[in-house]
């Protein structure tokens, strides 16, 4: 007994017509009726009534075809399973995140996967929140770690709040401080120059959403800078601008954080609900997962940085 004659058996079974099963299935007709025959001779069983236009399963083939099935879906996970061992030496992960992130978090990660599986390619997509979460629900990411709760309907995701990060406000050494007090307000924003980034970044829409909350409109020195470009513009003393604490901690900037509790934001790991991760996308997300208990234990974590309870200690869901 084959699998290519468990596999034209239960074709046949489904369609209830042998030429149309051997049209399903690729092969010449007679070839796939001498398969059936020969998988009834070797079991000593008709398994096919047949008749001119009608094609039914005997006892013996209604005994024979859930487990025939059952073989070929076995065969099919051991497959996949195979590939996807197979997947870990070679194969890409797709993994999208915003750019204060891909300066901050991404690159501890990237480098800590990479020296597990180094013949994975990975695969970075800068953007925005919304954009990140079209192109994941598109297909064209395989993770994502977006800013949470998105504004608007989301398409159906799965998503981990995995950290909450303080926000501050970043100013050249150079210059004086923003404010005199340890802390600034939001309100102290309000005659600042503000180097600003480009539409769609989540932290502009975040800072003038604050800022108009407080009762004025931001004014801005520069405006429409990627993160390289703003941390730049605010190095250069052009004027301050409002960044997470783990970019600021990189950056070489003062950092003055805010009064406010309320100027932080989560960040979430996503991916599709429908369509389960490639397992190269699983390992990156357990990965992630253990850099930051890593970092919580080892209290390498930006001040202001905390791990959202509970953080899952494996890669499922």
């Amino acid at each position: 007994m084959r699998l290519q004659q468990l596999r034209y058996f239960a074709t046949v079974a489904d369609t209830r017509h042998f030429t149309r099963a051997a049209e399903i299935l690729h092969v010449a007709q007679p070839s796939l009726s001498q398969q059936i025959r020969t998988l009834e001779r070797e079991l000593g069983a008709e398994l096919f009534h047949r008749a001119r236009g009608n094609i039914a399963l005997t006892d013996a083939g209604e005994a024979l075809l859930p487990l025939a099935r059952q073989i070929l879906a076995d065969t099919e996970t051991a497959r996949r399973e195979v590939q996807e061992v197979a997947q870990l030496r070679r194969g890409r992960v797709r993994l999208g995140a915003p750019p204060s992130l891909c300066a901050s978090l991404v690159p501890d990660v990237l480098r800590r996967f990479h020296d597990e599986f180094p013949g994975i390619e990975l695969i970075v997509d800068e953007g925005g929140s919304q954009d990140l979460v079209r192109t994941l629900a598109a297909g064209e990411l395989d993770l994502a770690l977006i800013i949470t709760p998105l504004a608007g309907q989301a398409p159906a995701l799965a998503t981990t709040e995995l950290l909450r990060e303080e926000l501050v406000v970043a100013s050249s050494p150079a210059s004086p401080p923003p404010v005199r007090r340890r802390h600034i307000r939001v309100e102290d924003l309000r005659d600042q120059p503000l180097v600003m980034f480009r539409r769609g970044y989540d932290l502009r829409e975040f800072t003038t959403s604050a800022c108009r909350a407080a009762g004025f409109e931001p004014s801005f020195s520069v405006e429409g800078g990627e993160m390289d470009a703003v941390l730049g513009f605010v190095r250069a003393g052009l004027g301050i601008a409002v960044i997470p604490g783990m970019v600021a901690a990189r950056s070489g900037l003062r950092a003055t954080p805010f009064a406010d509790h309320g100027m932080q934001r989560t960040i979430s790991v996503a991916h599709r609900k429908d369509v389960a991760p490639p397992r190269a996308a699983r390992e990156l997300r357990r990965v992630l997962l253990e850099h930051l208990r890593s970092a919580r234990a080892g209290e390498e974590l930006t001040p202001g940085t905390r791990l959202l309870p509970p953080v899952p200690d494996s890669a499922s869901g």
